[in-house]
């Protein structure tokens, strides 16, 4: 099939780190679905000015073009209705989208603050202005007053993910016995960290480094195939 999806790259066309990006790839793969993945920097908008907004992922499906992680997924979910499902069914779309936006508003936030230099200093080097000014303004500090990637921070990470431990301690997946759209928006949380930070962020022992580990191994390796650290 000919899919193209958008996917926000770093210094290398390889590093590849946006969390909305990870969450498509993992829910591709899931359906037993491969696009052609194609580099594109925060700087480059005219590239995907066909969409009608400036942010990617951008998936093109011959001539259908999808934009949001969420909209895709749905997307996804109800044309190729024959593939293993994301969802479930309405109760299972609803409950992803809880915890879209539990870790949109707790976990990204916090893990930010933890892998920011890393991560800035892997941008390409024509993003690092966009990329400072925009994110200060959003800030409304500098993006090294911001940043705080100490013990304190990443303990605070650690005690923000028990919702998602104690379920993981029950079953191997959020979405029990096989993972699901949910499990790919919180993964892919973690490929963001992987790819820009060598900061260990989960102790071995954890339910949620073990979950981790499956979703890496996950699709014959694929994530774990992505350029990034061994952490």
């Amino acid at each position: 099939m000919g899919f193209k999806l958008y996917d926000l790259a770093g210094d290398s066309d390889a590093r590849r780190f946006s969390p909305p990006c990870w969450r498509v790839k993992m829910a591709l793969r899931h359906l037993g679905l491969q696009a052609e993945e194609i580099p594109w920097r925060f700087t480059e908008k005219e590239a995907i000015s066909f969409s009608g907004q400036k942010l990617v992922p951008v998936l093109v499906d011959g001539d259908k073009t999808i934009t949001d992680s969420w909209e895709i997924a749905r997307y996804l979910e109800a044309a190729y209705p024959d593939r293993p499902r994301l969802f479930g069914g309405s109760v299972g779309e609803a409950e992803a989208l809880f915890i879209k936006f539990w870790c949109e508003q707790t976990i990204h936030p916090v893990m930010l603050r933890i892998i920011l230099p890393d991560l800035f200093q892997h941008l390409h080097e024509n993003d690092k202005a966009y990329f400072r000014e925009s994110r200060e303004k959003r800030f409304g500090m500098t993006l090294e007053e911001f940043a705080s990637p100490t013990d304190e921070t990443i303990a605070s990470l650690r005690k923000s993910l028990s919702p998602l431990r104690a379920t993981l301690e029950c079953q191997p997946y959020i979405g029990g016995t096989s993972p699901v759209f949910a499990d790919y928006i919180v993964f892919a949380a973690f490929q963001w960290a992987r790819a820009m930070s060598p900061i260990q962020l989960l102790e071995p022992e954890d339910p949620v480094y073990a979950w981790r580990v499956r979703l890496l191994d996950a699709f014959d390796g694929y994530a774990r195939s992505a350029l990034g650290y061994t952490v």
